[in-house]
């Protein structure tokens, strides 16, 4: 086992509290469609805050996502996402995420972490890279951080069918988040 400090590992590491910038981030989705081919999305509107500690392990997050936000290029199939088939936004409104833990991992960082969806609470962990932290464009400093997850939307409750009993589309999503932060203290 390394002795090193695990922030050795995070160039420019800062301690601190960290607002996400939403025009910043990203918050990306894929998954099967109709057997063969593959649908993607995004979901616009976010607010997520990251506080990190002198030991990453004991650094958190917590994040809510408007539903409504859903935005895959096609108005029409986003409308049928946000209804009662899919991601009910009505009854709804927002999924969040909040971490339980974190830790190393073979492949870098892995934030353990309970995901609210469709009224849904399940665990769901997140492999991350820290991309870095430093100085923003506009001034002040900023940290920049790549997570990735993979969820069955059946666990969530989100059951879609067609009208002849077929899967309109994939079980496994896969989930990309693209995340810039400012510092905020």
């Amino acid at each position: 086992m390394s002795t090193a400090p695990a922030t050795a590992a995070i160039p420019g590491y800062l301690a601190g509290t960290w607002r996400a910038d939403p025009d910043r981030c990203e918050i990306a989705f894929s998954l099967r469609y109709l057997t063969f081919g593959t649908a993607r999305g995004r979901f616009t509107g976010c607010d997520a805050t990251i506080v990190t500690r002198e030991e990453p392990r004991a650094s958190a997050v917590t994040a809510t996502v408007d539903v409504a936000s859903i935005d895959t290029g096609n108005e029409k199939r986003d409308k049928h996402l946000r209804s009662a088939d899919y991601l009910d936004a009505e009854n709804h409104p927002t999924m969040s995420y909040r971490s339980t833990g974190i830790r190393r991992s073979a492949d870098g960082w892995t934030v353990d972490g309970e995901l609210t969806l469709h009224g849904v609470t399940r665990q769901v962990p997140l492999a991350v890279e820290p991309d870095g932290f430093g100085p923003g464009p506009s001034g002040g400093q900023q940290a920049c951080f790549t997570a990735t997850a993979r969820i069955d939307r059946r666990d969530f409750g989100i059951t879609a069918r067609t009208d002849g009993g077929g899967v309109l589309v994939g079980n496994k999503v896969s989930i990309r988040l693209l995340v810039r932060a400012a510092l905020v203290r």
